[in-house]
């Protein structure tokens, strides 16, 4: 890709070369005439690049010669950057006249070194010089000027191809749907059976598995369906990450694999499920047992597809032999390359061109991706010549056995060069990495790559035009679990990385190669994949690496808000400080809460990217980057300040400070940053602040913004000259906050809002808040916004009536809340014709004043989800049916609200219900008859509810899809059913039930659980004495956790069966045990029985005196353990017996001190110990201790050693150690030294004697400053 990059490269040089800026500076330095000597002999050069990029493809001595010469553009252009940056500071300086001086100051000294003239004739004389020689060489290596004009490479129409057509896969279909929908796989001891997809790389097993997936049948058969890519890394967290977002839409950060996987078993409890893992090269049986714990509990017949190129993990699987997926027949294969050539699937209309294509079918070994790829090719290419020129070509040559290889480089070379060099680029990307079109499109912006020479296009604009060309060649496609977001297939990112060449490199987590020093100077591009835990070794690769353009951190898990990268500002500040010259710097989701200094004197900088990282402010001297294009600080939640300066960023194109709540200010002058396109944060200030009008300056003004601080628009022309009607906004928030000016009429501010109209051409996302006016301007809810798909209204509590959205086509999320003074809701809002028809989520919120609502026939007709909220005046419910509508939430009501809901919509399946007054025993009963379709019921403070239903019996012929429910804060709840002693000999009535939360319901005295349970949480109910199942139930009880029932009766869990006892020995599917605050209980007598356990949770339980310990060893499940503050226990306890699998153990404040335990022979498997000293603890050294702890440790804490003052001994053999706590250790003050090069975390937590030490400057900085991850709280 030399002569790829080489063009680019020459196109900013010869556009540096020619500005009248560079020329000025250059005439004052001296250089002048260098400058045109460099031009006239880059220009003879140039001459030469199409012969060479001819012959470099068999020629290594034209190969090494071009790379020899792109190294030479790279430091030309970087020379005149220098020049061009100096002629931006002379201006900027100029323009400041009497502040010159000032300004001077904060100019970086690598901004003024200029002066020597002697350096800058050196770099010059050495470029040239160098550039000459490479000009001699042309002969010996036979290149010479030729005229290669590519032909004009169109768009793809979308209309004239079925990109998902398939062919020749009826029967692979056919027999895989059998196995998909029949029944339960007998040769499979599991609930679910593997269905693999077996074959080499673009044989279709992708296309096959979604096939199969989008299948109507498949859809309509299983419950849950989740989509994975896993790819090379087989990340059991990250993988069930994917899976739990993608069957709940929730993007929920979880602590650790294990409370993540708690939550897949409870969404998939009962479940028939079909998770889909695409592309698995792992061969780890290991790394598959933990994945699946999960889908253990969900219902008989589910299915895993498992897609391939292996069979390793397969055949571990008891597979002995899996039938790969073959290649197309030729007649398939014609079918479809014709499909993707011509747009039809036969040669009819062009019979010249078959016989090319059957050679082509034939080079492409019936590889539907090979054959897919080609015929994009192909597909603006109808004449006869150009066929056998592509067919004849010496690509064919290259493939070493691979059929695929030379197609996929046959395409890439029919790619124009700049597509070609924006393709390479996507090399830095690893495999299944989940990329941004705009933010990849700003990417190849600030590398240079997007100069043309069309001026009706920005460069942005190209650039889109550029990724679209891509996603219709099949480049790029779009990522399957989210259509906004785009991926490479593998095989394109193999030959992405292969014609990127030595310039280019990814540091994936797998790779661990060394770089010579040599070959690090060479790099211009790299990325790093990043890891939870980032050390000062993981960063050594770029350290030589010194002329790096391009720095990106990126991951390719997806990544929640609050999740980030951990990495010490001090290795990331050591680490920039070697990299002068980058153009590109991404530290997005990392850790850091500072801004290196050093950024600010990275004078090529055009893309910085802090994003979601804890930094609160930009320093000062970053207002020095003038090239900056573009800088995101989006997601910051702490970040309050921008810099004085800011108005110096001339060149600043896009400034997304979204979601950034701490930040109330803006800084002077920044409407004068005329480049301005993206600014997503705009904050109106008073008399001294920014003001509206000022973005009128901002013409190409577009994408999402946030409007905040309205209430200080002094009059509607203000408004009007924001000319936001002309600006293309696709989301937009308009709000008034807090602050306004009560002098302001009604009518001004109607005004002002109808001046604030936006073009309704792009809006898709639009939000009100805080507005002040008592009507809405016509605009709001006008047809003609026909992208508008999410309106909320909030805050605008002078409004008495709701705008006429009723009518917006695409709408589908409305929300309103806090307008206290309407009263109703009705035909206003409605409008005329047929309303709301793509509503799909309707939340009214806080609507104090709201009396009545009434709709017309058909209106709502797609609503799924309801929530009225907060709305206690709603009486007068006139409503139509709701034939869509499956979730329904409502809080402070009145039960008439309930009652009209539920009789209107009876396909509900999920209902919650807050504070609904007036709802007794007898109208909640009446509610029921509605609910034949629900399967899960939330009721919190709906305290004049006794009894949820009369019987069990009952109760089933109204809720017999119940599976999930919960309980909260009913006070005068006494128990389930009125008669639940019916239940004790008839077994139980409800069997969907699965699943029974309860907290604090503080006269509910017993619990009579159903048969089929599954779950049973009970927490905080202070009257409670007793929890059963019927006589021989809670067989299926999988989960326990009770916490806080102080008058519970029972004394003993465990053991045989017993009448009553809440845990027997029939309970063998028990996984999770977790007791908490219970006084009452004295001893758990056998845990033998309970073979599946896998986590033990016994805290603050003073009563407890026998734990049968010996037991232990025999169930090998168990991996958790915590036992803390059972201050009774038997004094023989802990004797070293453990579970043979124990991961993690947390443990202490028992009644014998940890100072006098023997040796506890822990299982190698512990690698997570968490000890608590308890009150008799008085050791002032850990060495004490030393002997309890295995050297198989990865994560140590200790807490509440009140007298220990050092842990520097003791704890030395712990060599694998990566995180340590230490918490409530008043003494402490020394730390194990020779451990902290080690650790990735260290977290200390009051323990007031080490904060001088663990201070910047301490004695322990150091080697602390390196950690990725340091806490330190007092």
């Amino acid at each position: 890709m030399a002569e790829i990059v080489l063009s680019a490269l020459f196109t900013l040089v010869f556009e540096k070369l020619t500005s009248e800026a560079l020329k000025k500076i250059a005439r004052s330095k001296g250089i002048d005439s260098e400058l045109k000597k460099l031009k006239k002999t880059l220009d003879q050069i140039q001459d030469l690049l199409n012969d060479a990029s001819q012959k470099e493809v068999t020629d290594e001595a034209v190969k090494r010669w071009l790379i020899d010469l792109q190294q030479l553009a790279y430091d030309t252009d970087d020379l005149l950057d220098d020049i061009a940056t100096e002629a931006i500071h002379r201006e900027l300086t100029e323009e400041g006249g009497a502040s010159s001086s000032m300004v001077r100051k904060l100019i970086p000294s690598c901004c003024t070194s200029f002066s020597q003239s002697n350096r800058m004739h050196a770099k010059l004389d050495d470029i040239a010089t160098r550039l000459q020689e490479l000009v001699e060489a042309k002969n010996n290596l036979g290149l010479s000027v030729i005229t290669y004009e590519k032909p004009k490479i169109e768009r793809d129409e979308a209309s004239l191809v079925d990109a998902s057509g398939v062919f020749g896969r009826e029967d692979d279909k056919k027999k895989l749907l059998q196995k998909l929908l029949g029944d339960k796989d007998e040769s499979s001891s599991q609930n679910f059976s593997i269905v693999p997809i077996v074959g080499m790389g673009g044989v279709g097993k992708t296309t096959l598995a979604r096939l199969l997936y989008d299948e109507k049948e498949v859809k309509d058969h299983f419950e849950l369906r989740a989509w994975v890519c896993v790819s090379d890394e087989f990340n059991v967290l990250n993988i069930s990450k994917v899976i739990y977002q993608s069957v709940t839409g929730e993007n929920k950060e979880f602590a650790g694999l294990n409370l993540l996987q708690e939550a897949l078993r409870e969404k998939f409890q009962n479940k028939l499920f079909l998770i889909v893992l695409d592309d698995v090269w792992s061969e780890s049986y290991g790394d598959w047992e933990k994945l699946v714990v999960p889908f253990l509990v969900g219902a008989s017949g589910s299915r895993i597809i498992m897609t391939t190129r292996k069979e390793q993990l397969l055949k571990q699987l008891s597979f002995s032999h899996q039938d790969p997926l073959q290649r197309l027949s030729q007649d398939d294969s014609l079918s479809l390359f014709a499909q993707h050539a011509l747009g039809v699937n036969k040669f009819d209309s062009h019979p010249t061109l078959r016989p090319y294509g059957e050679q082509f079918v034939k080079k492409c070994g019936g590889l539907p991706l090979a054959l897919r790829i080609l015929g994009r090719l192909l597909r603006t290419k109808t004449d006869e010549e150009e066929w056998k020129y592509l067919l004849d070509s010496e690509i064919w040559n290259l493939g070493n056995g691979d059929k695929i290889v030379p197609v996929l480089r046959l395409s890439y070379n029919d790619l124009s060069a700049t597509l070609k060099l924006l393709f390479g680029y996507c090399s830095l990307f690893p495999k299944d990495y989940e990329f941004d079109k705009e933010e990849l499109v700003l990417l190849w912006m600030a590398e240079g790559f997007l100069h043309h020479s069309d001026v009706r296009k920005s460069m942005e604009q190209w650039g889109h035009k550029c990724f679209e060309e891509l996603l219709s060649r099949s480049f790029f496609q779009h990522a399957p679990n989210n259509k906004s977001l785009f991926v490479m297939h593998d095989l394109l990112n193999d030959l992405a990385a292969l014609v990127a060449g030595d310039f280019f490199s990814r540091l994936d987590i797998e790779m661990n190669q060394e770089f010579r020093k040599e070959v690090l100077q060479k790099h211009r591009h790299m990325s790093l994949v990043c890891e939870d835990y980032m050390v000062y070794k993981r960063l050594s690769p770029y350290r030589g690496a010194k002329n790096l353009r391009t720095f990106i951190a990126l991951s390719v898990r997806v990544v929640e808000d609050r999740v980030k990268f951990n990495l010490s500002n001090k290795v990331l500040s050591d680490l920039l400080q070697e990299l002068p010259l980058l153009r590109v710097l991404s530290l997005s989701n990392l850790s850091i809460s500072e801004v290196p200094e050093v950024i600010g004197s990275m004078k090529h900088l055009r893309y910085l990217n802090l994003s979601r990282t804890l930094i609160t402010r930009l320093p000062e001297n970053v207002c020095n980057l003038y090239n900056l294009q573009s800088l995101i600080v989006s997601g910051c939640n702490s970040f309050e300040k921008l810099p004085n300066s800011f108005s110096k960023l001339k060149n600043l194109q896009h400034f997304d400070m979204r979601d950034t709540p701490n930040l109330k200010k803006m800084p002077l002058g920044i409407g004068e940053l005329k480049s301005l396109q993206t600014f997503s944060n705009i904050i109106i200030g008073g008399e001294s602040g920014f003001a509206i009008k000022e973005l009128k300056k901002l013409q190409n003004l577009h994408g999402k913004v946030f409007i905040a601080g309205l209430g200080n628009v002094q009059n509607a022309m203000d408004a009007r000259e924001a000319n936001l009607s002309q600006k293309r906004f696709t989301e937009l928030e308009l709000n008034w906050g807090s602050e306004f000016n009560v002098i302001r009429t009604e009518l001004l501010e109607k005004e002002i809002l109808n001046e604030l109209m936006p073009h309704n051409g792009t809006l898709e996302k639009l939000g009100i808040m805080s507005y002040r006016g008592t009507e809405f301007p016509n605009w709001v809810g006008d047809p003609s916004f026909l992208r508008l798909t999410k309106v909320s209204i909030d805050g605008c509590e002078e409004c008495t009536s709701l705008p006429r959205l009723g009518q917006l086509p695409s709408l589908k999320e409305l929300f309103i809340g806090k307008m206290s003074k309407v009263k109703v809701v009705g035909l206003e809002l409605l409008g005329t014709g047929l309303a709301f028809p793509s509503l799909e989520i309707l939340r009214f919120d806080s609507m104090s004043g709201w009396e009545e609502w009434s709709t017309n026939s058909g209106a709502f007709h797609c609503l799924q989800e309801l929530r009225i909220l907060d709305c206690p005046n709603l009486v007068r419910l006139s409503l139509k049916a709701l034939p869509s509508l499956r979730v329904l939430k409502l809080r402070k009501c009145g039960h008439g609200v309930l009652k009209n809901l539920v009789d209107v919509a009876s396909t509900i399946t999920k209902l919650e219900i807050d504070d609904i007054s007036g709802l007794t025993d007898e109208l909640w009963r009446g509610v029921t008859e509605y609910l034949g379709a629900v399967e899960e019921i939330s009721i919190r403070s709906c305290n004049e509810i006794r009894y949820l239903w009369e019987s069990e019996a009952e109760a089933s012929k109204v809720l017999m899809n119940l599976k999930n429910l919960d309980l909260c804060e009913c006070e005068n709840l006494m128990s389930l059913g009125e008669k639940e002693e019916d239940n004790i000999n008839s077994g139980s009535s409800l069997t969907s039930f699965r699943r029974l939360e309860v907290w604090k319901c503080n006269n509910l005295e017993h619990c009579s659980c159903p048969d089929s349970m599954e779950e049973l949480t009970i927490c905080h109910c202070d009257s409670i004495t007793s929890v059963s199942f019927p006589t021989g139930g809670g067989q299926k009880l999988k989960e326990l956790l009770i916490t806080g029932c102080k008058k519970l009766l029972e004394k003993e869990l465990g053991g045989r069966e017993k009448t009553g006892m809440l845990i027997d020995s029939k309970m063998r599917m028990l996984r999770s045990v977790h007791i908490y605050k219970w006084p009452t209980l004295k001893s758990i007598t056998a845990l033998g029985y309970f073979i599946n356990l896998v986590r033990l949770i016994i805290i603050e339980c003073p009563s407890m005196e026998s734990f049968p310990d010996h037991e232990l060893p025999n169930l090998t499940s168990l991996t958790n353990i915590c036992i803390e503050r059972c201050t009774s226990m038997d004094a023989s306890f802990p004797r070293g017996l453990w579970p043979p699998k124990l991961c993690y153990l947390r443990i202490g404040r028992l009644k014998k001190p940890i100072s006098e335990w023997g040796p506890q022979n822990f299982p190698t498997s512990l690698v997570n110990l968490i000890l608590q000293a308890g009150p008799y603890d008085d050791m002032k050294k850990f060495d004490q201790l030393s002997h309890l702890l295995p050297s198989s440790l990865t994560i140590f804490g200790i807490e509440g050693f009140e007298k220990l003052e050092s842990v520097s001994t003791g704890l030395q053999h712990l060599t694998s150690l990566q995180h340590l706590f230490i918490e409530y250790c008043p003494k402490m003050k020394d730390l194990p030294q020779n451990l902290l090069p080690l650790l990735l975390v260290l977290w200390i937590y009051e323990c007031p004697n080490l904060k001088e030490k663990s201070s910047k400057g301490g004695y322990y900085w150091p080697q602390i400053s390196l950690i990725p991850c340091f806490n330190r709280l007092h």
